[in-house]
């Protein structure tokens, strides 16, 4: 493990919106990741759902595969997503599980895989509660802060339908551990930046992720992101980015191998599929024009998640 980068910390109960913006500016123009504390989710959910995760990845694999995945919901086994191309690279070393609202257009046409109450009873019902509590305390709020600090209205990403259907997924994501026998660095997750507007992180507190703040740069330098008890880990995705025109940075990141089993619970909060997504007025002028053309979010992701997943799939 290298040097430990120290991220910025972000109180979501802090009163003083106008100066909280700010920071949160400061944070996804500098490093593209920030710690958010007092959100508002318990711990005790939190251990909730990484205690049903858990119970979920330790069935045996033909009873994980009778949920495989459609599309981007379901179970994923070992390797089916791929963020390299080489072809010695035979995909990330993580099995998961990825959900979102049953609710909605969206909710009907990609409906959820569940496991079988008899066998997990408190699974489903945790799961979703999880999911409207991180939707409804920590998303909007949240998005509404970073509007604030885009020098927008509070309200900006609703009015422009970005929330016009619940598109934000849960994946959970389970990281098995064994360092490869040739002693090369291993990784559970291979170097990326994520698709979205913005993702929050919980772990089990096993170590692993890392960043790399300079994407360009040769050799890549990369450091340690700690976990702090109670906290989200939040990062910028790449819909972002180009909303911004690159004044926030998506930035790349991966979890490599410390040789213990990892868990972690990956909220995506993702616009609409219908959201238009093209450069904003306070992010670009005459001497910094848009970087990237408007493209629909929905067609984004779709196209990404296409080169991602090392398996085919319907979509």
């Amino acid at each position: 493990m290298g040097t430990v980068l120290k991220l910025p910390i972000i109180d979501l109960t802090s009163p003083e919106k106008l100066s909280i913006s700010q920071l949160i500016r400061q944070a996804c123009v500098d490093h593209g990741f920030f710690y958010l504390t007092n959100h508002g989710v318990s711990e005790e959910l939190m251990e909730r759902v990484l205690t049903e995760s858990k119970k979920l990845f330790s069935l045996p694999l033909d009873e994980k595969m009778v949920m495989a995945r459609r599309g981007s919901r379901g179970y994923s086994p070992l390797y089916d997503e791929k963020h390299e191309s080489s072809a010695k690279y035979k995909g990330d070393s993580k099995e998961m599980f990825t959900f979102g609202s049953s609710e909605g257009v969206l909710g009907q046409l990609y409906p959820n895989e569940w496991p079988l109450e008899e066998l997990m009873p408190l699974w489903r019902p945790t799961m979703e509660y999880y999911y409207k509590n991180v939707m409804d305390i920590v998303g909007k709020k949240l998005l509404g802060l970073v509007a604030l600090a885009l020098n927008l209205e509070e309200n900006f990403f609703e009015q422009v339908g970005a929330f016009n259907d619940q598109a934000a997924v849960v994946r959970l994501i389970r990281y098995p551990g064994e360092l490869d026998s040739s002693g090369e660095e291993t990784c559970g997750a291979s170097a990326h930046s994520d698709f979205g507007m913005i993702t929050l992180l919980a772990t089990d507190g096993v170590a692993g992720l890392q960043v790399c703040r300079d994407k360009d740069k040769e050799p890549k330098v990369w450091e340690d992101v700690a976990g702090i008890k109670g906290a989200f880990v939040v990062n910028i995705g790449d819909l972002m980015e180009r909303w911004t025109n690159g004044l926030f940075r998506s930035t790349m990141h991966r979890v490599v191998s410390v040789g213990k089993e990892r868990y972690s619970v990956v909220f995506f909060l993702d616009p609409n599929p219908d959201c238009n997504v093209k450069c904003l007025e306070s992010c670009c002028s005459g001497t910094c024009p848009p970087r990237f053309p408007p493209i629909l979010a929905g067609d984004y992701l779709k196209e990404r998640f296409r080169l991602t997943y090392a398996t085919s799939s319907s979509s």
